[in-house]
């Protein structure tokens, strides 16, 4: 492999290690903060006990999201100088938004949530998570909005002289739809896989009779969560999708294998193409799904690969402007495919405790508790491997391919090392994550924790400040 692959095999890999931590950190946030609002509002045990578990496990995730991020943002000056010299005004603004302000707020008041039990008031100290859980909705917003600037630069005008784009409006790059589609998009993502991370770790103990009290509650909340945000997931999908169709008409084609323009396409169950990419051999369909899906009619016409190919090459110059399409294909049919498992796990999980009043006990409830948090980050990995292979060549579409974004001076060798050194390092995080998880989750909630009502603002407790969480 050459220095390209390898650039574009390290940042993969960093990303998508990166994005499993980021929805559960996004929804449990504010699951957390709804189980201390019950405990707020009712004062009952079992809510506090469900809030300091959840929340030990939801500590352990953030931490690993924190230093799994960092690394990208060293690889786009190191590994894609030329990338970030093009973006660099653009990409500069939405990047300091989210480290000076969401950032900020999240990590500031999530220190205060961690050592303010027994020292805050408790409505104060409500407040400190509610607020931690919407910075780190609003550091997802803005790191999206670079993202969505990729895949449809808008606010911007070029600089011929220096090679670079130069930002004329932050508004439109934080406003524009690509960002708006793809944040609610994500934050329905979030909801449904913290919800499966609630359901997976209540149902597992359950099964194990363990803490009922505490857990049943919490179940049926990730049920209903992971239902409903199934449910808004297809909502703003389709709204994604005409977007992406719009904008990117190439990356829907090579999501459903199109390769001729069609009206009233149907939308592909399985399709075999030949091993060129240019068209297709076998295909069972769903008849003019496709065109409402793109489109909002089922007569709509879908432009097809091979048309785009000839459009492009007249717009662009000479070259291959298809991505990897059986990569685009599975990729988008493996995302639907997991959350659609999970929620129906999910739907016969519930169906179960409302027929029976109470945990069910067949042989496939403990399994499937097992598999329901790493069904969704399944989903959300290959969804986001279509979304950025999907847009190849392009590095921003239509302005820079990603082979004129790589770091000149960075060669072979350095990158197998550095790929190497990521990959074992990860590899280290990911034992101790798994380990402290697992820790955690056979611990269980601690049922004889009580709270204890600070006499003033800072207040000492009459325990250490090491135990109070």
């Amino acid at each position: 492999m050459d220095a390209l692959d390898l650039a574009r095999w390290q940042f993969a890999a960093t990303t998508v290690y990166h994005f499993l931590f980021v929805p559960i950190t996004i929804g449990t946030g504010f699951l957390v903060a709804g189980l201390q609002t019950a405990w707020y509002r009712t004062g009952k045990d079992k809510y506090l006990h469900a809030t300091k578990f959840f929340g030990k496990l939801f500590l352990i995730n953030f931490a690993m999201g924190v230093v799994t991020g960092i690394v990208q943002e060293f690889q786009f000056g190191m590994n894609w100088s030329n990338y970030s010299r093009f973006v660099g005004d653009i990409f500069g603004a939405p990047l300091a938004m989210e480290g000076l302000l969401a950032f900020f707020l999240e990590s500031t008041f999530l220190g205060m949530w961690i050592f303010g039990w027994d020292r805050l008031p408790k409505k104060l100290h409500l407040a400190s998570i509610w607020l931690a859980a919407t910075g780190t909705m609003l550091s997802a917003y803005f790191i999206l909005a670079a993202n969505a600037w990729m895949q449809h630069p808008v606010g911007y005008t070029m600089n011929v002289e220096k090679g670079r784009a130069e930002l004329t409006s932050i508004v439109d790059v934080l406003t524009q739809q690509t960002a708006l589609a793809t944040f609610a998009h994500t934050m329905t993502l979030a909801a449904f896989t913290s919800g499966a991370f609630l359901v997976g770790v209540s149902g597992y103990l359950l099964a194990k009779k363990r803490h009922e009290e505490v857990l049943l509650p919490t179940l049926k909340l990730g049920l209903v969560t992971v239902l409903v945000s199934f449910l808004l997931v297809g909502v703003s999908g389709d709204w994604s999708a005409r977007v992406m169709t719009a904008q990117q008409p190439m990356k829907m084609a090579a999501a459903e294998a199109l390769y001729d323009t069609t009206s009233s396409a149907p939308f592909s169950l399985l399709t075999i193409g030949t091993l060129d990419g240019s068209k297709s051999i076998f295909e069972i369909g769903v008849p003019n799904f496709l065109s409402f899906m793109s489109t909002g009619s089922f007569n709509g016409t879908v432009e097809g690969i091979n048309d785009l190919q000839a459009k492009y090459v007249e717009q662009y110059g000479p070259g291959n402007y298809k991505p990897n399409i059986p990569m685009a294909y599975w990729g988008f049919r493996l995302m639907i495919g997991f959350g659609a498992i999970a929620a129906f796990f999910a739907l016969m999980t519930l169906w179960q405790i409302r027929r029976r009043g109470t945990v069910p006990t067949a042989k496939w409830f403990a399994p499937a508790m097992i598999w329901m948090p790493f069904l969704p980050l399944l989903a959300n990995s290959f969804g986001w491997i279509f979304t950025e292979t999907a847009r190849q060549p392009w590095a921003v579409f239509g302005l820079i391919k990603t082979s004129d974004g790589v770091s000149p001076q960075v060669g072979v060798v350095a990158l197998w090392i550095t790929l190497i050194g990521y990959i074992a390092l990860y590899g280290l995080l990911a034992a101790v994550e798994v380990k402290l998880m697992i820790r955690a989750i056979k611990l269980g909630p601690d049922e004889s924790v009580t709270y204890h009502e600070p006499t003033e603002i800072g207040g000492s407790s009459d325990k250490p400040l090491a135990m109070s969480y």
